[in-house]
């Protein structure tokens, strides 16, 4: 248990660059004191890790430090992997230079296992840019301004503090803050044209925050669906709980927004 506390003291303190002994008391719900006797242990192994008096002062980690491979595990080691590679799509050129030299500090064969690609079949490289412009956005904390088409049809142009991006559903949403609106919100990337990142940042922490959890529609529909076996390859492709009865008919219930692509939908089968 203390190794681990140790460990996870080591990784909070190189985050934050500087921390306090009683930050980390409470962050670790241990006393001050089992505090400094864990950075006498850290020290002990090399770490130059050292406090500072006075005001602006606290604990801290010589900025030359370098993180030693070996407190990953081999089975650390590959995971960190295989989760730049499935995240590889977001930005390839970066992210495939960095699994190559992680791969090569780890000392693991760079095995390609999976490939993930969030983009339809014959599509070019627009909704990739777009994906790209929205991340740094995010990163940066630039406001953003782009003009996005609603379910009602209508064409608005919108300012947004960019927040997050959700891909679910089979679709991709910026979760942001639109200005337009004083409320967060969900945009549909496929809806969004004219984007342009604003020189301008916006202040606050959203790292953390909760997203909501519906989508806003005026209306959402629960209802309950049947289909001819004849269909059940899209049945399975596009449900998750689906029932099936002795005829071989397929029974299924979704929410879905009481406008005209709920007929549209429907009768696409």
């Amino acid at each position: 248990m203390k190794d681990n506390r140790l460990f996870r003291i080591l990784y909070y303190i190189l985050e934050k660059e500087k921390v306090t002994a009683n930050e980390l008391a409470d962050k670790f719900e241990v006393s001050v004191r089992t505090i400094y006797r864990d950075i006498d242990a850290i020290s002990s192994v090399g770490v130059p890790i050292f406090t500072t008096q006075g005001k602006g002062g606290g604990i801290k980690i010589d900025n030359e430090f370098i993180l030693n491979k070996s407190l990953f595990d081999t089975n650390e080691k590959e995971e960190i992997i295989a989760a730049l590679q499935g995240l590889e799509k977001t930005n390839k050129p970066y992210k495939s230079e960095l699994i190559t030299k992680l791969s090569a500090l780890f000392k693991i064969k760079n095995s390609n296992w999976i490939e993930i690609d969030f983009t339809s079949w014959g599509s070019n490289n627009t909704y990739q840019d777009l994906f790209n412009a929205l991340k740094t956005a995010i990163i940066n904390k630039n406001i953003i301004s782009f003009s996005y088409n609603s379910s009602k049809g209508e064409k608005i142009n919108r300012k947004v503090k960019p927040t997050r991006l959700l891909f679910k559903e089979q679709d991709w949403y910026l979760y942001g803050f639109c200005l337009l609106r004083n409320d967060f919100r969900y945009f549909k990337l496929s809806r969004m044209k004219d984007l342009e990142v604003l020189a301008m940042n916006y202040e606050g922490n959203f790292e953390n925050m909760v997203l909501k959890r519906e989508i806003k529609h005026e209306d959402i529909e629960n209802i309950k669906l049947k289909f001819n076996k004849s269909v059940a390859f899209r049945v399975y492709d596009e449900f998750k709980a689906i029932e099936e009865d002795e005829k071989g008919n397929l029974y299924v219930e979704i929410k879905i927004p009481n406008n005209y692509k709920l007929y549209n939908y429907i009768f696409s089968f």
